[in-house]
């Protein structure tokens, strides 16, 4: 007969949040009219305008679209070395 042994460890909780979002470089091809392949150099997106109006979707840099932007997200990792909490009293 064959038996099912079940062996616990005591491994961190990790829990990740995102902290804040930010736009790196443009990635929008200028040349994509002529069958070519070129991008401006813009390299982090600046809002043209305050938070929550239509001029903070543009860049003051380069003049497109926030979605033409890569997106980055930055996170907070949290490691949980605590006590087992499966345990009973």
């Amino acid at each position: 007969m064959k038996r099912l042994l079940i062996v616990r460890r005591c491994e961190p909780i990790v829990r990740f949040s995102c902290c804040s979002v930010r736009y790196g470089e443009c990635r929008r091809n200028h040349a994509a009219s002529t069958g070519g392949y070129a991008i401006d150099g813009c390299r982090e997106f600046i809002a043209e305008g305050a938070e929550g109006t239509g001029a903070a979707l543009k860049c003051a840099a380069c003049g497109c679209h926030r979605s033409f932007h890569r997106r980055v997200q930055v996170y907070e990792v949290a490691w949980d070395y605590g006590s087992d909490t499966s345990s009973t009293e």
